[in-house]
């Protein structure tokens, strides 16, 4: 059976440099190590799935990979940069290409819809306001939530609050997103539609990623669905076709046990992750 059209996965991008490199990263707070010897890549247009359970160093490893946070031991790349060498200002820049959508959504109650995902738009100061309510709207309408551009957080339930922490991630067509648990403590319903949006900017946009999540069926309906942007929804990959742009890693106890495809994941051998996933 072959894959119709509108689910053919593109061509890979010529440039094969990794968005992301971390090459033996440590990393401890006055204890042992929180991560240890951690090595991975994301290449450009890959979606990477960070598995494993609550207190590994999963969200650790989005601040070190942002540059919130520096090794002890072993360089962190971004775009082929090494952010320990980088001076603050030239961090800033190199982040700027990067969106972030933090757990629990993290917006500002004190501001509206629109100021929440146009902040780092406001904090440029050369951006008319015409323009930044331009990319708001549009941002807002890739999530499916124009009408909330005047409303403020507390107003919105709280898988909206999640779709606006990812229209503000987009705001700036970021290089590569970073997604700490998007669908952490939502019902089943809305955790679907909030993957539904990772997968929409992953095959619409193409956009590089790495979404930590400690739910299976996130990750599987992330790796085995495509989005049809004509139907504008998703669609089931033919049976044993999952996506193969997004492969799976998994942390324990600080260490990388698995690095590899879908295929891979449900074959290992390793006792750990069979457990995780049974």
């Amino acid at each position: 059976m072959n894959v119709p059209s509108i689910l053919t996965v593109p061509e890979p991008l010529a440039d094969s440099t990794p968005v992301v490199e971390l090459r033996q990263v440590t990393i401890a707070f006055d204890g042992p190590p929180v991560l240890e010897n951690i090595s991975f890549t994301v290449a450009p247009g890959e979606t990477r799935i960070l598995l494993g359970p609550a207190g590994v160093g999963k969200s650790v490893l989005l601040k070190l990979i942002n540059g919130l946070l520096l090794p002890d031991r072993g360089h962190v790349l971004l775009f082929g940069e090494d952010i320990s060498a980088l001076k603050e200002d030239e961090l800033f820049s190199l982040r700027a290409r990067t969106g972030m959508v933090f757990q629990e959504g993290a917006l500002f109650d004190s501001l509206t819809v629109r100021d929440n995902v146009a902040y780092q738009l406001i904090q440029d100061r050369a951006i008319p306001d015409d323009e930044i309510d331009r990319r708001v709207r549009q941002a807002l309408s890739f999530v499916g939530l124009e009408e909330t551009f005047s409303l403020y957080p507390a107003s919105l339930s709280g898988g909206m609050r999640r779709r606006v922490a990812i229209a503000r991630a987009l705001i700036n067509n970021p290089e590569l997103i970073l997604y700490d648990s998007p669908t952490g403590g939502l019902d089943p319903v809305t955790s679907t539609t909030i993957i539904e949006l990772v997968m929409k900017e992953r095959d619409v946009h193409r956009t590089p990623s790495l979404l930590v999540t400690h739910r299976l069926q996130d990750a599987f309906t992330l790796c085995t669905h495509r989005f049809d942007a004509a139907k504008n929804s998703m669609l089931p990959l033919p049976q044993g076709q999952p996506d193969p742009s997004t492969t799976f890693l998994m942390l324990e106890e600080g260490r990388l046990i698995f690095d590899g495809s879908l295929h891979d994941l449900l074959h290992t051998d390793n006792r750990f992750v069979r457990e995780f996933l049974e």
